[in-house]
């Protein structure tokens, strides 16, 4: 098969050894409670509930009115103990809602607050996409962005690609490869669904160290070819990365450019992540809003790498050292993979929607050098999948001079790693573009645009 790819990227190791072909199994916290942020993806959402209230799993905990929202659900049954920030990863701490599950009522667990059973076939457009909102499903890739706003494209877009982002470039990370391998039906029916909501055919985009996985997934679409309305198929990328990242993906498969500040729909592409098509079935066919995440437990200083799903909330160090053992050693923990993933303090942060993984890395492999001057070779050039040129930006922002940054290309910047992975300098470029942006945004609003 042709391999697709874009310009730019890199070759890191992938590392993936360890947690593949581990069959996924469901895990629940030891302390049988869980940390649930109150927005996980969207415009921040306000509580709906209270300390010492009964909540049952599936139950909207905390909602809000802007367009851009995404409501949260209980994804246990029990009482509401606290209601409180807590350590979460990429923003430092976030209110949380902490709910416990009744000791003294065992069979409280099996409770449920599911939506009605929906057809998406028969239902409306607009009752399809608001139960996408309701389920509060947001992209499992790692941005989180609210899914039901992908589908609420102007009606003049006209939509020619699906692509389901099956690339899981990150390296370590294998629950995605492990849901194509146990779970197809159930994507290929969320694929379905998606389908009928945008009338284009659908592409699921593999890796080539995936490529293992194409003939059971083709004897799967064969098999219900006859019930599709649009053609799925399956096309396989080089393995490079940011291989997985959306713009890198609609240029590989497509040859368009998503244009600066664009969205996808713009170049006639959405796209959904592997988890993400899961989350639309269960939403239709269970009435099952998002309240369980699959992930990948894997590094050097983890004993037992494994593929696991568990409640949203979980915090990690609930799963140690009954579930999780580590090795002694642990250097850094990282919520995600290595490359774009937020290094933690602690195990005690709580998984969200947008969790692919979680990592405990030994020293060796780790970065804990010392950063030297620029020495202007240009490689993070060659490498930048965005065309950027990081070098400028990076001046630009050690001078305090942000329009310049804006620029250079500072904006377009996907914070991928790839530009620090080849820095033979070890410049702390991806952190410099982060502060970057956050000071332009504030300047931005300081002059009250």
């Amino acid at each position: 098969m042709k391999k697709f790819t874009f310009r730019g990227g890199i070759h890191p190791k992938d590392r993936k050894e360890r947690a593949r072909g581990l069959k996924i199994a469901y895990q629940f916290p030891v302390t049988n409670s869980v940390t649930i942020p109150v927005t996980m993806g969207g415009a921040p959402n306000t509580p709906l509930v209270n300390v010492g209230d009964q909540v049952v799993k599936g139950q909207i905990i905390a909602n809000s009115t802007a367009p851009l929202s995404c409501p949260v659900h209980a994804s246990i049954t029990g009482t509401v103990k606290k209601i409180t920030t807590h350590s979460v990863a990429g923003s430092g701490e976030a209110l949380c809602i902490v709910i416990e599950e009744n000791k003294d009522s065992p069979d409280d667990r099996n409770k449920t607050a599911f939506m009605d059973i929906l057809d998406p076939f028969t239902c409306s457009r607009e009752e399809a996409v608001e139960r996408i909102h309701q389920a509060g499903i947001t992209g499992m890739g790692g941005a989180s962005f609210p899914t039901h706003v992908k589908f609420k494209y102007p009606a003049s877009a006209k939509i020619e690609h699906l692509i389901i982002n099956a690339a899981e470039c990150e390296p370590y990370l294998t629950i995605d490869e492990s849901l194509l391998s146990e779970r197809i039906d159930t994507i290929l029916d969320g694929i379905k669904i998606a389908q009928h909501l945008v009338k284009a055919p659908a592409t699921i985009a593999l890796e080539s160290n995936k490529s293992f996985l194409v003939n059971s997934i083709n004897e799967k679409i064969n098999s219900i070819s006859s019930s599709c309305e649009f053609p799925i198929e399956v096309k396989i990328l080089k393995t490079k990365y940011p291989q997985g990242a959306e713009k890198n993906l609609i240029t590989a498969l497509t040859g368009h450019e998503v244009p600066s500040g664009a969205l996808p729909y713009t170049t006639g592409c959405i796209i959904c992540n592997v988890g993400t098509t899961i989350a639309i079935s269960e939403a239709f066919r269970l009435g099952k809003p998002l309240i369980e995440r699959p992930l990948t437990i894997s590094g050097d200083a983890c004993k037992t790498p494994m593929n696991i799903i568990v409640p949203i909330g979980t915090l990690v160090g609930d799963l140690i050292p009954e579930i999780v053992q580590l090795e002694k050693g642990v250097c850094k923990i990282l919520n995600g993979g290595p490359m774009m993933g937020t290094s933690m303090p602690s195990a005690d942060f709580p998984i969200q929607k947008g969790s692919s993984g979680v990592l405990f890395l030994k020293r060796e492999e780790t970065f804990v050098g010392k950063t030297m001057p620029c020495i202007s070779c240009g490689h993070c050039i060659e490498v930048c999948p965005m065309q950027l040129e990081p070098i400028l930006m990076s001046r630009a922002i050690s001078f305090n001079d942000l329009e310049l940054a804006k620029k250079n290309g500072l904006l377009d910047c996907i914070e991928c790693g790839s530009c620090a992975y080849v820095c033979p300098s070890d410049v702390p470029l991806v952190q410099m573009f982060k502060l970057g942006k956050k000071k332009y945004k504030d300047s931005y609003k300081g002059k009250g645009k």
